[in-house]
């Protein structure tokens, strides 16, 4: 008789769960190691991405428009102040006649910063929520009049008579329209109303003018001074009698251009806003700096290779004396210019906070400016 010694069946079963616990530890480590990973080779992927943002861009499509008051991108462009930032980026440039086709082009992808009026900003940030643009700089103050007929005199001789502006919507359309507001006059964005406004490009405005078949129009430089001068206007208005320093501290002073950047650009790249912020400075510098000839000259280069023809003297003069350069850009009037695109019937009541990110010019820039509570600083 075989006899059974207690507990000997038991070794095989403990042997057996051992091994299993063993194959299971084995699995749960293989699992795990896997999750880890895919967790670091995740964290590698999102490092290099944001590294990859926070490079250069292959390209930077930058717009502004043919006029004086875009001085800084003219002399920015063809001095090579932005180009030498830029270094490995490549700049392409695009010429517009007024903000809106710019904010609509800058909206679908097509540049990535541009030389603006401020009001096309304001309508963009305000219809987006917040999303589409931030103003990164000021360049120009001044340089915008309501240059009228020799025989109208007074605000009031302005009933039934048809005025032009650059574009609906425009700065230079909504100053018409709010000053219009202001002198008791009811205008439609249709062209109707006790005055008529007709949204024009500016070198069609000059000959409408000439041929007399305008009254009147608000324009920025060079387009003032040409009517003024080749047309036989007079000034009713210099927009800057308007500006009281209130907002600023700086009588007479209110942005005429400013630069705006796509936020998701300038969250992609910040190497390559930062660049063009610093070739900007340098424009507004050497704006500010060289004699009245050689400045002339060189902006009315500018404007000849863009449009093929160059300014009379006295035109470039007169315009280059109305105009203040400065990257600072006022922020302390964007409320009453937005109040003003209410009035006009361009823009709806909304809160702006936000839309300035002036960060990166005071970091690259020898003054420093002030968001005015719009935003960063």
């Amino acid at each position: 008789m075989t006899r059974i010694v207690a507990g000997e069946s038991q070794v095989p079963k403990r042997r057996r769960a051992l091994e299993i616990a063993l194959a299971l530890g084995l699995v749960l480590l293989i699992s795990v190691g896997a999750v880890v990973a895919s967790a670091v080779s995740r964290g590698s992927d999102a490092t290099a991405a944001s590294t990859s943002a926070a490079g250069p861009a292959a390209e930077l499509r930058l717009g502004y428009f043919g006029n004086i008051t875009h001085a800084a991108a003219l002399v920015g462009v063809k001095q090579g102040f932005i180009e030498k930032n830029l270094g490995g980026t490549k700049l392409s440039t695009q010429v517009f006649n007024a903000g809106p086709a710019a904010i609509e082009a800058l909206n679908a992808g097509a540049i990535d910063a541009t030389y603006i009026g401020p009001n096309p900003a304001i309508n963009s940030f305000v219809k987006s929520k917040g999303e589409s643009v931030s103003i990164i700089a000021g360049a120009a103050s001044g340089g915008a009049q309501l240059v009228v007929k020799p025989e109208i005199k007074t605000a009031a001789d302005l009933k039934g008579k048809t005025l032009a502006s650059p574009q609906l919507g425009g700065t230079q359309d909504v100053a018409l329209r709010a000053w219009l507001g202001k002198q008791g006059f009811k205008t439609n964005t249709d062209g109707g109303g006790d005055v008529a406004i007709n949204p024009t490009e500016n070198a069609q405005t000059l000959k409408l003018f000439q041929d007399g078949k305008l009254d009147g129009a608000w324009l920025p430089e060079p387009w003032a001074s040409r009517l003024v001068l080749q047309a036989g206007a007079k000034v009713l208005v210099d927009e800057k009698d308007l500006w009281d320093g209130s907002q600023t501290g700086k009588p007479g002073e209110f942005p005429t251009t400013i630069l705006i950047v796509n936020k998701k650009f300038a969250a992609e790249h910040p190497a390559t806003v930062e660049a063009l912020l610093k070739g900007h400075v340098e424009a507004v510098k050497w704006l500010n700096d060289t004699p009245a000839a050689e400045k002339a000259a060189v902006v009315n280069a500018g404007l000849k290779q863009d449009s093929g023809k160059a300014l009379p003297q006295d035109v470039i003069d007169r315009s280059l004396q109305n105009i203040v350069f400065t990257v600072d850009p006022l922020a302390g009037t964007f409320t009453k210019l937005l109040q003003d695109g209410v009035d006009a019937g361009t823009t709806k009541q909304a809160d702006i906070n936000g839309l300035f990110d002036l960060r990166t010019l005071n970091s690259v820039a020898e003054d420093k400016t002030s968001a005015a509570g719009l935003g960063q600083d």
